[in-house]
């Protein structure tokens, strides 16, 4: 006597699943990559640090986020090497950790996916 063993796949769940944990990865990266910019990101009464925000920007198909920092003169503080921040931070204070923190933002993601969220 065998045993039988019935099952439906459910591809299209699988595949919303699988997508919604995705974005779920991808947000907890970049929540991770702004906590990191924040503490590089150059302080004079703390403004840029404050406007940082990690967006969810899925849509159209795509799985992705974005770091912000909302000030008008956040790009010039990111590219203009020859400033000095005497009360701390540095230029490049989202392209630098973007960098460094590229292999810990894909196992936040791949480690999200493996848990389904």
């Amino acid at each position: 006597m065998g045993i039988i063993i019935k099952s439906t796949w459910r591809s299209e769940l699988v595949k919303a699943r699988s997508r919604e944990s995705a974005q779920a990865g991808v947000i907890r990266a970049a929540e991770h990559l702004r906590t990191q910019a924040v503490r590089q990101a150059p302080v004079d009464e703390g403004d840029l640090r404050r406007s940082a925000s990690a967006v969810n920007l899925s849509g159209l198909g795509l799985i992705q986020a974005a770091v912000t920092f909302n000030r008008p003169y956040a790009v010039r503080q990111h590219e203009e090497l020859g400033y000095r921040h005497p009360k701390g931070g540095k230029a490049k204070y989202l392209e630098d950790p973007m960098n460094s923190e590229a292999a810990t933002m894909l196992k936040i993601i791949s480690a999200t996916i493996a848990r389904g969220g």
